[in-house]
């Protein structure tokens, strides 16, 4: 099992959409995924059709040690896809993982919570937009971390923090964190701004960034108004073939053989 965490600490950079398509057209390709949402806001949860507000235990009380993964997840309409879910009581979590008296304890709680899952292959987890506690349980227990970056100037600033963040936690608590890549999201070709700012990204981060840029589209972000993952509510659209481009070169940079995987025409599954 690789477990991977779409991290960034600016919102609306379409993590949590990346997170949910990856993992859905993981799922719609015949592998086993379980979506984490660690996000108070609950938005991977609300993508695949569940109500935060109704949910309970949830990923809360995992963190809490107060219910093992087993009771937490649920099975989604989709085959191969399940979710382990986040309500509005996860923003209780981080005063309660600051109690904690030993500061490791503190960012191990997560990776200690998901040891004994069920088999998967993959393990996804969308993090807050945040650097705090709920972030560096994530890094902590993940093997790679994934960023998403939006095609503004804004969505630059932070990324050496976050670089920074990471290196910190390879150093302290978990040495085979990776960089597993970058992704550009958002991206419109009419404008400079995109342009010049795929540009300043690929000049920072060559080795890094993934070979292709997922477009803005209205309607990905229609999608989770119906639980739905963008890649099944508009298959056809650029950025649903973006995300299974993406989701193709996470999973032959991992080493799954090519007749695992659909033909590249249009990514279908």
């Amino acid at each position: 099992m690789r477990t991977y965490i779409f991290a960034n600490q600016k919102g609306g950079v379409g993590k949590t959409t990346t997170a949910v398509n990856v993992a859905a057209a993981m799922a719609d390709w015949g592998f086993r995924v379980l979506l984490v949402d660690i996000d108070p806001q609950s938005n991977a949860t609300t993508s695949l059709g569940f109500d935060p507000r109704r949910l309970s235990p949830s990923s809360y009380e995992l963190l809490l040690g107060e219910e093992p993964p087993q009771a937490v997840i649920r099975r989604t309409r989709w085959p191969g896809l399940d979710l382990l879910p986040a309500s509005p009581s996860l923003a209780g979590a981080t005063v309660a993982l600051h109690a904690l008296a030993d500061p490791r304890e503190r960012l191990l709680r997560l990776r200690e919570a998901l040891a004994d899952l069920p088999d998967y292959d993959y393990l996804l987890l969308d993090a807050p937009p945040s650097l705090g506690l709920l972030t560096l349980n994530g890094l902590a227990a993940a093997d790679g971390v994934i960023v998403p970056v939006q095609c503004e100037y804004l969505a630059l600033e932070g990324l050496s923090q976050l670089m920074h963040t990471v290196d910190l936690v390879r150093r302290g608590v978990n040495p085979a964190l990776t960089l597993r890549g970058l992704v550009l999201t958002m991206y419109d070709r009419r404008t400079m701004l995109s342009r010049q700012v795929a540009e300043e990204v690929h000049r920072h981060f060559p080795q890094q960034l993934f070979p292709l840029v997922v477009p803005r589209s209205v309607r990905m972000s229609e999608a989770p108004s119906f639980g739905e993952p963008g890649i099944f509510y508009a298959p056809r659209s650029a950025a649903a073939r973006a995300y299974r481009k993406l989701t193709r070169l996470i999973l032959t940079g991992d080493g799954v053989p090519p007749e695992r995987l659909p033909a590249r025409e249009g990514e279908a599954g």
